[in-house]
């Protein structure tokens, strides 16, 4: 019977073991599908840069010089300026909206939460353009706003609907009430997955529950609301375009009007998503900072900035295995 050797191997003189080579394994598929993919966004890439090269204008110019002409002009910046303070605008009421119906759904008091349900049930149940039409035509069946005894008795303030709720303000209300519904399940998931024993302690020191949300569970939820939050805001930044059907001259509409203009539909229409590119990296790169800065303490080191990222992404192509770092493994002599 023949006795199968343990341990690790010996030299042949007998004494230290041999180490232990960690080859990296090669993935030869992986360079095939790369180099197939940028093979064919490039293609696409040419395809779209040679359509848009070829689309000549009734004054001779082809269309990166109508993109040229446009990315940086006035009516377009104006539209920008119009599409960043409705999603600014909107966010606010949004996140402070959801904030208080978050606290409000997980009240004991029974009101207090049928009320807050209520509320995101209809709002997230019914689609945003419906309600920037909804507020917008509002005048039709509510011609003044005010306060004091209905239907014929004194007013103690009112005004006009139409001088109250202008274009802006009810694509503002639309987008922002809408949002104050999604946000208050971000907030409520985000407060929920804090540990309940945090809570109870920090009530048995006597703390009330407004202090224990603002103290104790909110900064710990905010890893959890964050990323979600700022999802949304990329997203209420592209949906901003929606005021274009209450006539806000925001980015979209602007590029709209200039397209009806020149007949430059496409051009235009590559005006605009450059611009959303370049708004929606800034709240990325913003969004990453902000996750970065509460990840403290949470993490043993921190996640890599972009830059790392991007640095990490153009030299190295796939990680390096994990012996690879280390050097070879020597096994201890107690071992052998």
């Amino acid at each position: 019977m023949s006795e199968i050797a343990s341990g690790p191997p010996r030299s042949s003189a007998g004494g230290r073991p041999e180490a232990i080579k960690a080859i990296p394994v090669r993935h030869p598929g992986r360079w095939v599908a790369g180099a197939l993919i940028l093979l064919a966004t490039a293609d696409i890439v040419y395809t779209v840069a040679s359509a848009v090269q070829n689309d000549t204008s009734e004054g001779g110019r082809h269309g990166w010089q109508v993109i040229a002409e446009w990315l940086t002009g006035p009516l377009i910046i104006q539209g920008i300026l119009v599409t960043v303070e409705l999603t600014v605008l909107a966010m606010v009421i949004g996140i402070v909206l959801g904030s208080v119906l978050a606290v409000m759904r997980l009240s004991p008091n029974p009101v207090t939460t049928f009320v807050s349900w209520l509320y995101i049930w209809f709002f997230r149940g019914t689609p945003v353009l419906v309600q920037i039409f909804f507020w917008f035509n509002l005048n039709t069946v509510l011609k003044t706003i005010g306060i004091g005894i209905p239907p014929d008795g004194p007013w103690l303030w009112h005004i006009g609907t139409n001088e109250l709720i202008n274009p802006f303000i009810a694509v503002t209300l639309g987008l922002g009430l809408n949002e104050g519904a999604y946000m208050a399940e971000i907030v409520r998931a985000g407060i929920i997955s804090v540990e309940h024993g945090q809570t109870e302690a920090a009530q048995a020191l006597g703390m009330t529950r407004l202090q224990v949300i603002r103290r104790i569970v909110l900064p710990q939820a905010m890893r959890v609301i964050i990323p979600p939050t700022g999802n949304e805001t990329i997203s209420m930044l592209k949906t901003s375009s929606l005021a274009s059907t209450a006539a806000v001259e925001e980015l979209f509409r602007r590029t709209e009007e200039v397209s009806n203009f020149n007949f430059a539909i496409i051009e235009l229409a590559i005006v605009a998503s450059i611009w959303y590119l370049v708004l929606t990296t800034i709240l990325t790169i913003g969004q990453y900072y902000i996750e970065r800065y509460f990840a403290r303490g949470a993490q043993r080191e921190l996640p890599p900035t972009p830059f790392q990222r991007f640095r990490r992404m153009v030299f190295t192509f796939h990680a390096p295995p994990p012996l690879a770092a280390e050097g070879p493994i020597v096994i201890p002599s107690e071992h052998r």
